[in-house]
């Protein structure tokens, strides 16, 4: 089965096309399939336009959540509820264009757990929507090394095992390539998709969200670097604090040789050089327990073995 997840919020304009796009695209597919609407707390008619569809055909399901969440909240329930073995993401403002849902699949089907899509023909404004994009991409790239053009492309398809082994939260959704790649060893592919102008509503997004990708940014840099040996990135904590404490033992010897505190002056230094280098040492034990816990969770459960056995399957 093929499972189509599509984030709604404030799109009442827009599903009704979405809704006859997709079953027209998908009705000459070979494979069943399911399109899943994920209303994310829209103030509009769009939840009621949906279930109106619900009701006219099975295929087509309503996951509606309590409150604005967030695209990649909305992304991640319409995955959890996905029944294929296929699931393809897209945006519900008619951007995306659904007839380029049949390549994704085809491609995903020569081998590969994640195909994203790029826009060739980009329908958006030069500075509030291109030229950030164009940054972030660059700067996206070049830090997780995932040879990926375009993130923020909403249109990709992916293996459900692929899928399972991700958890997404704040904005994380522009970062499904470089997640997929550092937790799940994902092979991927990209292909040219289309993209059309905005016809209904405005777009949720604009500049104010440059400073949540940033952090976004961080933590998959993090995962991406320190995954696979996470003693690293607490022996690089570690050997900070030891500075800290060097300098700090370094500082109190010079002051009870030149300035000759008071007695109770005299403890304050060497105290603060002692707590220094009992973080070092406590950080260095974490990293060993974490080291130790990920060697023995590799050893123990199946589902964090490499995904090079179920693509010999």
């Amino acid at each position: 089965m093929i499972s189509v997840v599509v984030p709604v919020y404030n799109e009442e304009e827009s599903v009704p096309a979405l809704v006859e796009a997709v079953r027209s695209t998908l009705d000459g597919q070979a494979e069943p399939w399911e399109l899943l609407l994920v209303d994310d707390g829209s103030r509009d008619r769009s939840a009621e336009i949906i279930a109106g569809h619900e009701r006219d055909d099975p295929r087509i399901r309503l996951v509606a959540l309590a409150r604005n969440y967030g695209q990649t909240q909305a992304m991640q329930a319409g995955f959890d509820e996905a029944r294929g073995d296929v699931v393809v993401s897209m945006d519900g403002d008619l951007q995306n264009d659904p007839t380029d849902i049949p390549r994704l699949v085809a491609k995903l089907r020569e081998g590969y757990d994640l195909v994203a899509g790029y826009r060739e023909r980009r329908k958006d404004k030069l500075l509030t929507r291109k030229v950030p994009s164009w940054v972030a991409n660059r700067l996206i790239r070049r830090i997780t090394q995932v040879n990926i053009r375009d993130n923020g492309c909403s249109l990709k398809a992916y293996r459900r095992l692929t899928l399972d082994r991700m958890a997404l939260y704040s904005d994380m959704h522009r970062f499904l390539p470089a997640l997929a790649a550092a937790t799940a060893g994902a092979r991927i592919a990209e292909i040219p998709v289309k993209h059309h102008a905005r016809v209904h509503g405005q777009s949720k997004y604009g500049l104010s969200r440059i400073l949540k990708i940033l952090a976004d940014l961080l933590t998959i840099t993090l995962i991406s670097w320190f995954r696979e040996h996470p003693l690293r990135l607490f022996a690089f904590g570690a050997f900070g604090a030891f500075l800290l404490a060097v300098i700090t033992a370094s500082a109190a010897v010079l002051d009870m040789l030149w300035l000759h505190p008071s007695l109770q002056h005299r403890f304050v230094l060497p105290g603060v050089a002692l707590l220094w280098l009992l973080l070092s040492c406590y950080l260095l034990l974490v990293g060993l327990v974490a080291e130790v816990a990920l060697r023995k969770a590799r050893g123990m459960d199946p589902e964090l073995l490499p995904l090079a056995s179920e693509r010999s399957l």
